[in-house]
């Protein structure tokens, strides 16, 4: 929101929601109908193909983002390092609203304008005649417009809103208030009507002109340098034609300079230019890939999570991780995406952060979670975890983290394998098997003096098992082959019991928790998962605690996206205890069987400012 918001700032249809699709329904239903029911020259050829433009827009945005997004987490050609936060993702939240506001023009005008209603596909002298006035007209006057709002006064109560965005990304160039779209739409529309008045409009020049502004909006806002050098040598008066990303990205930083459109001609013509527009572009474009100290490696959970990634839909990409109905109308894109992460050979990066003088990343497997599950995709995921930490190694990285979802003991034993198979590594590989098991004891209200143990038995387990028999606290478990497990393990049969009455009222639940045995539960029953995964809830009269993570210190920056299911700045134990294993500089793997001391992995997480995540899910 700007500074001080002006008329016309909010759009017609904040009110309306997710549910602001439905103004362009009647007239979308209006075109399907009436080229349905008309024939030959009465067809209107123009109204059909809107719907299918508009969506196009909103492919191309998206493109972009992920794109951009990929690319400036890698560090190779970043232009700005500060950081984005959720504050921004939320603003930004409603880049589509200036698409919806173009199909309803697009739609009117195809109704009031003469002949509008049946152009030609292409017309060499339009596309010619449009091209021509955007670069005089348009241009000029864009640049007169664009200074006029940096004057105070238009400035806080128009165009502050988009320089909010410090660092940009591809769709902070459509975040403006409704009215300053407005003054863009008219100016963008001297090109497109004067062609229609001059009869030589066409379907080319009207969507391409529209296509053309989207990849010169999305690419000066990218922040990464992608114009090589070579095309300026070629042609040097391209300089004062096209842009690059790093020329507007200073204008978002020095916000007196670079004021053009996408030909900065006018700059130096006005003396606007920043004197350091040269020598950040040829610095940017040398700006080599990031070396991480840290990497937290993951894997890809349901077919919907692509969009869910920090790389997917910005949006859902902020908000805990939940299947929406509507993404069931996209499954030819799930279905490619999925046959395209088949296809892809090694991990990709989806995540940058920095922490202090730590630079961290996040690297995602292309497996699903029911990958894991098959015997024959074993091995080929080993030999992915292997590369990744093969990776590392060569860029320098200090700690791996595997954030595997409990699926790591059964493929390589906690990253055991690997350890065995290069005992020359100098990255640590850590499961976070010590933290998680400090988070599951912490997050046990206190006086609590019996507990019911259920799921599936690992180091963990035994570890959480272990803890709670020497504090005193009664560990029931559902079968009998659990409980001479447990017994065998901890050495504290009398304090381990095998439950009759169900009558425990905190559960300590893992992979392989049923529905039937949840209804087993009393009333008010607090599940505390300890495993990755939450559970599947079938209590409405129970409280379900989130899975094992910790809430980030605000020093922790760039992170504006949740890590699956968890809350906005949650971390999952094991990405939590990647960090603070770099942080002290501990030179000992935890992988395998190994845990380290619970007590001391908590008390340095909350020493470097993590703090427990205690509110029920």
């Amino acid at each position: 929101m700007a500074s001080k918001p002006g008329v016309l700032t909010d759009w017609p249809w904040t009110p309306l929601g997710s549910f602001k699709y439905v103004v362009l329904a009647p007239w979308v239903v209006h075109s399907v109908y009436s080229f349905a029911t008309k024939n030959g020259s009465e067809r209107d050829n123009v109204s059909i193909l809107i719907l299918p433009f508009l969506l196009w827009r909103a492919i191309h945005n998206q493109i972009w983002i992920s794109i951009s997004r990929h690319r400036t987490a890698k560090g190779s050609n970043r232009i700005v390092d500060k950081s984005i936060d959720f504050e921004q993702v939320d603003r930004e939240s409603n880049w589509d609203d200036q698409i919806l506001l173009n199909g309803l023009l697009f739609y009117i005008a195809n109704i009031i304008v003469p002949g509008v209603s049946h152009l030609p596909i292409w017309r060499t002298d339009g596309v010619v005649l449009t091209a021509l006035i955007h670069a005089g007209p348009v241009e000029f006057l864009y640049y007169w417009l664009h200074r006029a709002l940096h004057h105070h006064y238009l400035y806080s109560r128009y165009h502050s809103h988009h320089h909010s965005s410090i660092v940009t990304e591809p769709i902070t160039s459509v975040i403006h208030p409704f009215a300053e779209h407005i003054s863009y739409f008219l100016l963008f529309l001297i090109p497109m009507v004067t062609a229609a008045l001059t009869g030589t409009s066409s379907l080319a020049a009207a969507f391409g002109y529209i296509t053309y502004i989207d990849l010169m909006n999305n690419m000066g806002h990218c922040n990464f340098e992608l114009i090589p050098k070579w095309l300026f040598s070629i042609f040097p008066p391209l300089k004062y034609m096209m842009y690059t990303p790093s020329y507007h990205s200073l204008h978002h930083t020095q916000f007196r300079t670079n004021y053009s459109l996408f030909m900065p001609f006018y700059d130096y013509v006005y003396g606007t230019m920043d004197k350091s527009t040269d020598s950040l572009y040829k610095k940017t474009l040398e700006r080599e890939e990031e070396s991480p100290s840290v990497v937290h490696l993951t894997h890809l959970t349901t077919p919907e999570s692509i969009y869910h990634l920090p790389i997917g839909f910005a949006s859902f990409a902020s908000k805990p991780q939940k299947s929406k109905w509507y993404l069931w109308l996209m499954w030819p894109v799930t279905f490619w995406s999925m046959f395209m992460t088949c296809l892809h050979g090694c991990t990709f990066v989806v995540e940058r952060n920095t922490f202090g003088k730590l630079k961290l990343q996040s690297w995602a497997i292309p497996r699903y979670t029911i990958q894991f599950l098959f015997q024959w995709q074993r091995e080929a995921i080993s030999g992915l975890i292997e590369q990744a930490i093969i990776e590392a190694e060569a860029r320098g990285t200090k700690v791996l983290s595997l954030g595997l979802l409990n699926q790591g003991e059964e493929i390589n034993r906690n990253g055991e394998v690997y350890i065995q198979r290069y005992p020359q590594l100098k990255v640590k590989v850590v499961d976070g098997s010590s933290l998680v098991v400090a988070v599951v004891l912490n997050s046990i209200p206190k006086g609590t003096t019996q507990v019911l143990l259920r799921g599936s038995l690992s180091k963990v387990v035994y570890s959480i098992a272990s803890a709670l028999c020497q504090r005193g606290i009664q560990v029931s478990t559902f079968y009998k082959i659990e409980y001479e497990r447990l017994k065998l393990s901890t050495g504290y049969g009398s304090d381990l019991v095998l439950s009759r009455s169900y009558s425990e009222k905190v559960w300590l639940v893992g992979d392989g928790l049923s529905e039937e045995e949840q209804q087993k539960a009393p009333k008010g029953t607090l599940f505390i998962p300890y495993s990755q995964f939450p559970p599947k809830k079938a209590r409405n009269d129970c409280l379900y605690h989130h899975t094992p993570a910790m809430l980030a210190p605000s020093s922790l920056e760039n992170l504006n996206s949740c890590e699956n299911w968890l809350p906005r700045r949650a971390m999952s134990a094991s990405r939590v205890a990647g960090i603070v294993h770099a942080l002290e500089g501990w030179n000992v793997n935890e992988c395998g069987q190994k845990m380290f001391d619970v007590e001391q992995v908590w008390e340095a997480c909350l020493k470097h400012g993590f703090r427990p995540l205690m509110t029920p899910n």
